[in-house]
């Protein structure tokens, strides 16, 4: 976790997203079209207040951890639809460790009318089954066999 003095106008591209400013307000990265017509980048102080993060930088660990990149623009619930996403988000390295990305997702996905905790906990039930699946092999068991019509 890195603590500064922040500025989210101030902040190089690459570490905008994912940061808190110092005034406790989330920065985000948004594009432009510069004066040659190419996309560019900004880095925006938003209006959402983060409780007790402000001057926050996400660490690289908790990027990595929650499969989440400095380059993301604008963040939608649809995230949630990837069970490769949710399950980093999910997992411990992240879930236990990196407040400020588990508070983004959360928040979003209360808007969303989604439980964080829920999809959390049945994302792990749902790996529990898939090891227990593969720990017996792969097989599961044959399903009953209707009895063959008779022909007479």
């Amino acid at each position: 976790m890195t603590k500064t003095d922040v500025i989210c106008e101030n902040l190089p591209t690459k570490l905008c997203s994912f940061a808190v400013a110092s005034s406790g307000k989330r920065c985000v990265l948004e594009n432009y079209k510069n004066a040659q017509g190419k996309t560019d980048y900004t880095c925006k102080t938003s209006e959402v207040v983060v409780e007790k993060l402000s001057g926050y930088i996400e660490t690289n660990q908790c990027m990595n951890a929650c499969g989440v990149h400095r380059e993301f623009i604008g963040i939608s619930s649809e995230a949630f639809l990837s069970s490769e996403f949710t399950a980093r988000l999910c997992s411990s390295a992240c879930y236990q460790n990196c407040p400020n990305i588990v508070d983004l997702f959360f928040n979003l996905a209360v808007g969303e009318g989604i439980s964080l905790p829920a999809l959390c906990q049945n994302q792990k039930e749902n790996h529990r089954a898939i090891l227990e699946i593969l720990s017996n092999g792969g097989a599961t068991p044959d399903p009953v066999a209707a009895p063959a019509p008779s022909s007479f």
